[in-house]
């Protein structure tokens, strides 16, 4: 897996993969359904004004190393955001599910998090019904930690709440 940064280049493919109802419906009503056609620009143009104005906002491509370098899916990171969405989303095209890629990225962006940028905690939701997600967040040692309120396309209300620490992270490798 590679991660690489965001860029216009990407919207064909980010158009192409995110606009999928398996994907969109675990997601917060913010994110538009049906996905409009200039969905995929809008987002990167909006992500790339937003760094430009000074907000620290990490938003990284998901590659298959060997491949033609398409994108196949994405993970945000805003670290010091107190946001009750959390501080890190991600997607991934659904042709690459349950195949461990969404974990490997997760735990290079954690990783990046709290060693490099010296993050102490971050925090993370999914929809209760995104069952995949709520896997990676076991996987990567998350704990978790409660309920919020957070309206999703397919009508589910109740977000579980995660999070990691730094200490935490840094104890996995002793």
């Amino acid at each position: 897996m590679i991660l690489r940064p965001l860029a216009m280049s990407d919207a064909p493919a980010i158009q192409r993969h995110f606009n999928n109802w398996n994907i969109i419906q675990h997601l917060a009503q913010n994110v538009p359904w049906p996905y409009p056609e200039d969905g995929a620009v809008t987002f990167i143009e909006r992500e790339l004004e937003r760094v430009a104005a000074g907000q620290v906002i990490y938003n990284w491509m998901l590659v298959l190393r060997g491949s033609d370098g398409e994108a196949i899916g994405n993970i945000r990171l805003r670290p010091w955001v107190d946001d009750p969405k959390g501080n890190r989303g991600f997607w991934l095209a659904e042709r690459y599910w349950n195949q461990g890629l969404m974990t490997e990225a997760v735990t290079a962006v954690n990783d990046f998090a709290f060693r490099v940028l010296g993050v102490d905690v971050l925090h993370f939701c999914n929809a209760v019904t995104n069952e995949a997600s709520r896997r990676v967040k076991q996987k990567t040692g998350a704990e978790f930690v409660g309920y919020v309120q957070i309206a999703h396309h397919n009508g589910q209300t109740r977000t579980e709440r995660w999070r990691e620490t730094r200490k935490n992270w840094l104890r996995r490798e002793q």
